[in-house]
């Protein structure tokens, strides 16, 4: 069998396959129909310093080919993460990664700093996408300066692996993607979802509480692919890929495009064993292509 050993900066990996943040709860909500300890990485639900109800209902729609969500990083707060849910999850033998969002670069730092002393965390997956209410409601990742405030900040007070989460809403990823790396980012993962709306023609009504929300799924892949692409080009910390793979097909063209490691999100919602079939999948097409180890596959495209 090939060897699906991936890493990220000093964070080992037992396969590239990891879940998405806001899509796999805590894991504790699919250990019912996954083996957990056969995942490489799980990346939990969106953390921040203080709790948030998120948006109001209705917060997700259907689209063709996708899905569209504004549940507002609704969570109980970094605290609440620390007392109750870390004592739950600090023993599932995978990586557990704690994805960390923010209004402010304090505010970033402070809820990374208590995640910091958790030792059974591993990582965090630092989410540059969210408004920054000092700013006007401009979000941090979409400019290099923004993007680059927030991981300065963050790797002043948190010392284990960082990945920097990225949007795609962004005229030139790779520019965004050279600055956080400048300040300390161990690697980046992306695509966050892309701005879209739905709207009910009857009703004339946005389908979404707050009319717009992130498009997620099979039709934002192509985009993905590409931006995943030009930033392993771009950086030489490792790239995660992720947006809209729903097979070990896909997960195989990331990790060429130049990927070391996958994330499953919206397909976990239609197969919540999914991350396995992706990883056996993998597995089985490395054997069946002669391959020792699925780092041969990395930046393998062609051209």
């Amino acid at each position: 069998m090939a060897e699906l050993k991936v890493r990220l900066g000093k964070l080992e990996m037992k396969n590239p396959v990891m879940t998405a943040s806001g899509t796999f709860g805590y894991g504790l909500e699919f250990q019912d129909f996954v083996p957990l300890d056969q995942i490489g990485g799980i990346i939990v639900k969106g953390t921040t310093l203080h709790a948030r109800e998120g948006n109001d209902y209705p917060r997700m729609a259907e689209t063709p080919q996708g899905m569209l969500n504004c549940v507002g990083l609704q969570n109980k707060g970094v605290d609440y993460f620390c007392e109750h849910i870390y004592p739950q999850i600090k023993d599932i033998d995978t990586r557990m990664i704690v994805n960390v969002s923010g209004n402010t670069p304090e505010d970033y730092a402070e809820c990374a700093a208590r995640i910091n002393a958790l030792e059974n965390i591993p990582a965090i997956e630092l989410n540059i996408s969210c408004p920054n209410v000092k700013e006007g409601g401009m979000a941090f990742g979409v400019t290099c300066a923004g993007a680059a405030q927030v991981v300065k900040a963050v790797r002043e007070r948190y010392h284990k692996t960082m990945i920097v989460k990225l949007s795609p809403n962004v005229t030139n990823v790779a520019d965004i993607a050279r600055a956080v790396e400048d300040e300390g980012a161990d690697s980046v993962s992306l695509i966050n979802t892309l701005m879209g709306m739905a709207i009910d023609i009857e009703k004339r009504q946005s389908l979404l509480s707050i009319n717009t929300g992130g498009l997620s799924g099979p039709a934002v892949k192509p985009i993905a692919l590409r931006m995943v692409w030009q930033v392993a080009k771009a950086v030489k910390i490792p790239v995660v890929g992720l947006g809209g793979i729903m097979n070990a097909t896909d997960a195989i063209e990331f990790m060429m495009a130049g990927a070391t490691a996958i994330q499953i999100g919206t397909a976990n919602f239609i197969d919540p064993a999914v991350t396995i079939k992706v990883k056996e999948g993998i597995e089985k097409w490395l054997g069946n292509h002669g391959c020792q180890s699925v780092t041969e596959i990395i930046g393998a495209l062609k051209g």
